[in-house]
């Protein structure tokens, strides 16, 4: 099972969490992310388990709870994917002009991504270049990694992992999980 979910951290970091939970989030900018993924938790998972961060910083719940999750955001947008099937990972971005994507492209695409890219139409390459970025993220955030791995993922071979991608309403939203999972409008539940 898979669940989706999206909202607006401007609204979910207004929520109400336990004292706690509410108590335990950081100062500064990624406090309103923070607490709009808590909340986005605490509306998916009842009663929400204790978070511990895994061995290379990845947040999830302990052995005893088979649930998985992966949260993501970009400008106002936050999503969620929970699994009970293994461990998942997700990156959600605003389709928005990227004045070096080539460049940043020419550094972290694989030569199977650049041609997935070159087959677009010149006015799609960028939308392009969002789709596969995220699905990139997806990977490297499945196995805990860090944005700096992102140079060693292809997307368009993930190797035992299911890779599902949507662009809808300004955004590029892409899941990796252990199996076969397929993100579409229908699946994504708005909270908030």
């Amino acid at each position: 099972m898979y669940r989706l979910f999206l909202g607006n951290i401007s609204t979910l970091s207004l929520a109400t969490l336990p004292s706690a939970l509410a108590e335990s989030a950081p100062e500064g900018t990624r406090r309103s992310a923070w607490l709009a993924g808590r909340a986005l938790l605490c509306h998916a998972v009842s009663p929400l388990p204790e978070i511990q961060l895994g061995d290379q910083g990845k947040p999830g719940f302990d052995e005893r709870h088979a649930l998985w999750f992966n949260l993501s955001h970009s400008g106002d947008n936050i999503a969620l994917l929970v699994s009970d099937e293994g461990e998942v990972g997700c990156d959600i971005e605003m389709l928005r002009p990227r004045p070096q994507w080539q460049q940043l492209a020419n550094a972290t695409f694989t030569g199977n991504e650049h041609i997935e890219i070159e087959r677009e139409a010149e006015e799609h390459r960028l939308t392009a270049f969002w789709r596969i970025w995220t699905r990139k993220e997806a990977m490297v955030k499945q196995r805990g990694g860090s944005a700096w791995q992102i140079v060693s993922y292809d997307s368009t071979a993930p190797l035992n992992l299911h890779l599902s991608d949507l662009q809808h309403e300004g955004l590029s939203l892409a899941v990796c999980t252990p199996t076969p999972f397929t993100v579409s409008t229908e699946v994504i539940e708005r909270v908030g």
